[in-house]
């Protein structure tokens, strides 16, 4: 398959393996923004192959696990309200809330459905005007211009029974929070290619320069993160601190313009709480005031939510590339996918989930992956 193959070769893996081992002097260490680039890494074992002079640090990319805890708990007192359907992704279901999560909510005959798109949501609305349809909008930017042309397309059709629960969360102010931090390690990024490819990369130069760390915006595919590695490598040997753009199959200078002005005429940039982390300036986005009656906390008037975090969970440190999953003493014990005590344990791109997932016990077994594979998707 066109950019699969092409991009697993293992005598290229092998060859930029070698290069980056040549080219590695000193320690550097790397953060690789993207759950999915992390998820990569560790079915891979790219972190195992690398020389021990370069680390990849886990960072908060996860967009399910970065949901506040408070906007879980509204989504399930939305999902427990009668006439309403509440749409989500499927890898929501399983996020604990305060005392229980979707999944829970639907066993107990909450109308909570799965879907693929947030178009999908909107034909529910079409076809069902006595009900009210509400779909959980979260992500990064790679999600955000999908959400509101749904919204967009909800005003244009007259649908008053469509909502969003929003959730969004921009990358750029999250590497300043990351690099702010009293006890960041990071020396360099891995940029999410995805991010990248919606909203391009005018916004990174000025964070290269100001906290003088090279930001290489890399793929998903093996040879893409070992690239990546290469050419941020490369820079700190050299002393360098630029953007560079390894994913130029899919990443364009300006991103995707159209895309953009989507995203600007439906949502505006506004402060954000982050699971784990805390509240970051400027780091979200809302509807805007022309767009506010499809918010659904307004629509639901959800208020007044108390929350608490188990106090066992580390998975705020995971998020912050404080601690590999592994350090989290209720890492496979008390907390697992089927008894999550945090979101990374649960998300298809959480850090918890893919070191459970690829490394179990150290099991490399076909037997022992399915089985984890079986724990992680109770749904199907």
């Amino acid at each position: 398959m066109k950019y699969i193959d092409e991009f697993n070769d293992p005598d290229l893996a092998r060859r930029l393996l070698d290069e980056i081992r040549a080219t590695a002097t000193r320690p550097w260490a790397l953060m690789e923004v993207c759950g999915g680039q992390t998820h990569s890494i560790i079915r891979h074992g790219i972190d195992q192959l690398l020389p021990e002079q370069v680390e990849l640090i886990h960072g908060p990319g996860c967009p399910v696990c970065v949901t506040p805890l408070e906007v879980i708990d509204k989504a399930l007192e939305i999902a427990s309200r009668p006439g309403v359907i509440f749409c989500s992704f499927g890898d929501m279901l399983r996020v604990p809330g305060t005392d229980r999560d979707l999944f829970r909510v639907k066993g107990e005959g909450g109308d909570v459905r799965v879907v693929y798109s947030p178009l999908d949501a909107l034909e529910l609305a079409r076809r069902h005007p006595d009900r009210e349809v509400v779909f959980f909008a979260i992500g990064f930017e790679t999600t955000a211009p999908a959400n509101a042309m749904a919204v967009h397309q909800a005003r244009r059709l007259g649908l008053t029974n469509f909502s969003l629960l929003v959730s969004h969360v921009r990358v750029p102010p999250a590497v300043e929070a990351i690099m702010t931090a009293p006890a960041c390690r990071v020396q360099g990024f891995l940029a999410a290619g995805h991010v990248c490819s919606v909203m391009g990369m005018a916004e990174y130069p000025e964070l290269a320069e100001r906290f003088r760390v090279p930001m290489v915006v890399t793929g998903f595919e093996p040879l893409d993160i070992l690239e990546g590695i290469r050419l941020a490598v490369r820079q700190l040997e050299r002393g360098e601190h630029r953007v560079e753009n390894a994913y130029p199959r899919a990443v364009r200078e300006e991103g995707n313009p159209a895309a953009v002005r989507m995203i600007e005429e439906v949502f505006e940039v506004t402060d954000r709480n982050w699971r784990g982390i805390g509240p970051i300036p400027l780091s979200g986005w809302r509807l805007t005031d022309a767009f506010r009656s499809y918010d659904a906390e307004h629509r639901f008037d959800v208020t007044g939510i108390r929350t608490e975090e188990p106090a066992e969970c580390r998975s705020g440190e995971v998020l912050q590339g404080l601690i590999k999953p592994t350090e989290c003493e209720a890492f496979g014990t008390t907390c697992t996918p089927r008894n999550p005590l945090g979101a990374t344990m649960v998300s298809s791109e959480g850090a918890c989930a893919a070191y459970y997932l690829y490394r179990r016990m150290n099991a490399a077994t076909p037997q022992a992956e399915r089985a984890a594979r079986e724990e992680m998707n109770p749904v199907a």
